[in-house]
């Protein structure tokens, strides 16, 4: 299928060639010119909440719930309108490639894992590196059972110290090859998954060190709260993703299914203790003037948090994460622009979702009641904006990502209505719960 008949700005890339400097700078003139509009527009809005807690204080809470999230969304918008993935320059790589799992009491699901892992359409040899991280059930007979029943080129390592850092790091010792891939224990990957990662690299300039695999639901029929989580990961994470591939700058290569060169790990000194190891390792990364991609079509499946507390756990954990890289490198440490902008966001998110939790979600439910000091009309300019990047990234799963790997998306329906209209509630407040636990220095806890 011609990619014409999906994105028009793909018409005029293909007869111009636009640089990733001038996608990045037209991105953002429009998103300000955007917000400029909104601000325009919304002058009888601060002068009305102004009334009641000034000028000032009105123009700080409508910045944190309409103004910086409605560029933010702008800017995805556009910048999704330019992303094309470059072409693969070998789609069939046979370089040898490591894979390590940490497993900690998995033996419900590693067999299946490892399993996935041998179904692979990859022509190079893969070596399994299983790290049994403390565990207290059969795991690793479990492991033992799959190298010797699918023939794996397994190796089984033991690991007493708590911690998927200190699993990883044992496992980093015993890789010989240059590209390492980390999967989790509990999620399984498409056939292809591991061929498209290692052909997004090889396609890759030299300074590409790793590169972001596509992790998407796989228990969404379970209970509504996962088929929510579901449009989280297919559209919401997706389309951040693809954002910082574009300006080549993926800010989390995921523990769960991500690729990386094996010299650079070891040259950052691998995994660190951290409740976000796998974002503070990609920023060390970032920071040394390498690259990070994503692909698309490198998918995984993994089991979203069926229970609300198993998730407020899960995502107050990436929250303390992306505090914890911060403290550790700096945005303006950052050697390029791209990366500098991209993490450089992650210090406004903490204002955002405080704001969104403070005062939005209060707002609404005055708005209820015929308030509408804080939500009114103009809160709502970003959702069109919200609503177009996921149509654009909803096609663009369905037909470059979905339609080549023979996959469907299921009627999900109820739980798309649920993610744009509720989701956001739900999320702030679980964030500044996890913003809240870091600065306090709380205990951590990885389950």
């Amino acid at each position: 299928m011609k990619s014409s008949n999906f994105n028009p700005i793909r018409i005029m890339q293909s007869k111009f060639y636009i640089s990733v400097s001038v996608k990045f700078w037209i991105s953002h003139i429009l998103a300000l010119f955007w917000m400029l509009f909104s601000i325009y527009l919304s002058v009888p809005w601060i002068k009305d909440l102004g009334n009641l807690i000034s000028i000032p204080a009105a123009i700080v809470v409508i910045s944190g719930i309409s103004y910086i999230p409605g560029y933010m969304n702008a800017f995805l918008v556009v910048s999704l309108l330019f992303d094309k993935q470059p072409p693969f320059k070998k789609e069939y790589p046979d370089i040898p490639v490591t894979i390590i799992i940490a497993a900690y009491n998995e033996e419900n699901g590693i067999y299946n894992t490892l399993k996935y892992v041998k179904n692979q359409d990859y022509e190079g040899e893969i070596y399994v590196i299983v790290v049994n991280n403390a565990s207290e059930d059969q795991t690793a007979t479990e492991v033992l059972k799959a190298k010797d029943e699918l023939q794996l080129n397994l190796l089984l390592l033991n690991e007493e110290k708590p911690g998927k850092f200190h699993a990883l790091n044992k496992g980093l010792k015993y890789v010989e090859t240059e590209n390492v891939i980390t999967l989790d224990a509990d999620t399984i990957i498409h056939k292809s998954a591991v061929r498209y990662l290692m052909a997004r690299m090889i396609s890759s300039p030299i300074d590409v060190v790793a590169v972001a695999g596509s992790v998407l639901v796989r228990n969404s029929r379970q209970n509504i709260w996962t088929r929510i989580q579901e449009w989280d990961y297919f559209l919401g994470i997706a389309s951040i993703k693809r954002l910082q591939g574009l300006y080549q700058g993926t800010l989390v290569a995921q523990g769960a299914f991500s690729l990386y060169k094996t010299k650079y790990i070891k040259e950052v000194g691998g995994w660190p203790d951290a409740i976000g190891e796998d974002i503070v390792l990609t920023w060390r990364l970032l920071e040394g003037k390498n690259k990070v991609f994503f692909e698309p079509l490198a998918v995984a499946f993994t089991d979203a948090p069926t229970s609300i507390l198993h998730f407020v756990r899960q995502r107050s954990r990436w929250a303390r994460g992306m505090i914890e890289g911060l403290r550790e490198i700096k945005p303006w440490q950052q050697p390029q622009i791209y990366t500098k902008y991209l993490t450089g966001i992650n210090f406004i998110m903490p204002f955002l979702d405080i704001s969104y939790t403070l005062f939005w979600i209060p707002g609404l439910v005055l708005a209820f009641f015929g308030h509408f000091w804080i939500v009114g009309p103009m809160t709502f300019f970003v959702l069109p904006l919200t609503l177009i990047s996921f149509g654009i990234l909803y096609l663009y799963q369905k037909r470059f990502v979905f339609r080549p790997l023979n996959l469907r998306i299921r009627k999900n329906f109820i739980g798309f209505i649920l993610f744009i209209l509720a989701y956001q509630m739900i999320m702030s407040p679980v964030s500044t719960y996890g913003y809240i636990q870091e600065f306090f220095q709380l205990k951590r806890k990885w389950e």
